[in-house]
């Protein structure tokens, strides 16, 4: 059969239509890899950005601490004003052994900090080595408050990072220097660089940490208490202790152990665990969005095929006449569509580390990276290994309907 110039472009026609209606239907791909790289990068981000508030913070902890009491108990009108005591914390070790740390704090606000002609605002606290298992500190410069500060009733602090940065602008180890809290002088023997938000009597770059004893010796405390922090130990779950330890302490200052809101008694584990429920309903839901989109994207693929295959019927006719086997129609069809959505779905992947990693460098600072938006290597690969799925799927409809032309019926198509 001769072929003349107009069939020739006629398919030419053909092909040149098909160009834009794949660029078309490749752009859903495109923007359907697009949207689950970057929804995978985003939320990994904001879990980062979410999670350096709780920097350092022991997970499986609570905090007690005392507030005006709501209900009327052993002669005592509600509204009592009442301060814990340091023998609180010895009664929590000898009573509740499923606790690990029991460490006491005491705090006061808005003190003067000077070094040389600076000064900065502080919040000053007081409290044990053991306070650091559980509000980790991250030490740029010296060391923590150690038992023999305690002891010796040294005068040594421990200097927040702001609270640093503001004496020192110019930098440098300022362990060994005297720096002046209220009225009284001080050595520098650590600077913690901790920069989580959760803020115990103040954030911990803005505090200054000074040994419990010499605290309450230089502010006339007596034994006061204004926090105590606990730990469990492994396996341990705090909320089914705070009924517990609320009737040990309200034993001993005649409070209605029933009272929540007059011993309070804060579980950072349910913190933790909301926080983890929520990025556990947002992972399922970039997912769903992401596949969704990449799915919506893989039938465009099909669809586009399946007319590249209808407009090519009597080319794939004229083919199978000359001696064209059903293999090597199908092979063709399917490595068309593996093709399109592959060069798609590599311009999204690329297209969305490109913006990741501006959101990254958007959250550097002082040249340390505040969030993680990137994808893992392995995350690429899976959605590469899924687009190339996707593309033999999206070839199968349109490569049986190619193999099922007979070349009479094309013939008589033309």
């Amino acid at each position: 059969m001769r072929i003349d110039i107009d069939t020739y472009r006629e398919i030419l026609d053909t092909l040149t239509r098909n160009k834009s209606r794949s660029f078309l239907t490749g752009f859903g791909v495109f923007w359907g890899v697009f949207m689950l790289v970057a929804l995978i990068g985003g939320g990994d981000g904001l879990k980062d950005l979410l999670s350096k508030n709780f920097e350092g913070f022991a997970t499986n902890s609570a905090l007690v601490f005392a507030q005006p009491t709501t209900k009327p108990y052993d002669g005592f009108r509600k509204g009592r004003q009442w301060n814990m005591v340091y023998k609180d914390v010895d009664r929590l070790k000898a009573q509740v052994p499923e606790l690990d740390v029991v460490t006491p704090m005491v705090a006061r606000w808005g003190s003067v900090v000077v070094f040389g002609d600076k000064k900065s605002t502080a919040s000053v606290k007081g409290v044990e080595p053991d306070y650091a298992q559980v509000e980790q500190p991250s030490l740029y410069y010296g060391r923590y408050i150690n038992p023999m500060d305690m002891a010796q009733h040294r005068k040594v602090c421990v200097l927040g990072k702001k609270i640093y940065k503001t004496l020192f602008p110019g930098g440098g180890n300022p362990c060994g220097q005297l720096v002046r809290i209220d009225s009284l002088y001080y050595s520098v023997v650590g600077v913690d660089y901790s920069s989580g938000n959760m803020n115990i009597n103040g954030s911990a770059e803005e505090s200054v940490i000074l040994p419990i004893t010499l605290m309450q010796q230089t502010y006339n405390l007596g034994d006061q208490v204004d926090i105590i922090s606990l730990t469990g130990r492994p396996g341990v779950v705090l909320s089914k202790l705070s009924s517990r330890i609320r009737g040990i302490i309200a034993r001993e200052h005649h409070v209605d152990p029933t009272d929540e809101k007059g011993i309070t008694v804060f579980n950072t584990e349910v913190l933790f665990g909301m926080v983890d429920s929520l990025f556990k309903g947002v992972n399922y839901l970039v997912w769903l969005v992401g596949i969704g989109t990449l799915l919506a994207g893989a039938i465009g693929v099909s669809n586009i095929m399946m007319v590249t295959v209808r407009e090519r019927t009597v080319e794939i006719g004229i083919r199978r006449a000359i001696g064209a086997t059903p293999r090597m129609v199908l092979s063709q069809i399917i490595t068309e569509s593996i093709v399109l959505t592959i060069v798609a779905g590599m311009s999204g992947i690329l297209f969305a580390v490109a913006i990741l990693q501006l959101l990254e460098m958007g959250n550097t600072t002082d040249g340390i990276v505040q969030a993680h938006f990137q994808v893992s290597f392995w995350t690429a690969v899976g959605a590469m290994a899924l687009l190339s799925v996707l593309g033999v799927l999206a070839g199968l409809a349109p490569a049986a309907r190619a193999m099922s032309i007979k070349p009479v019926d094309a013939m008589r198509d033309e």
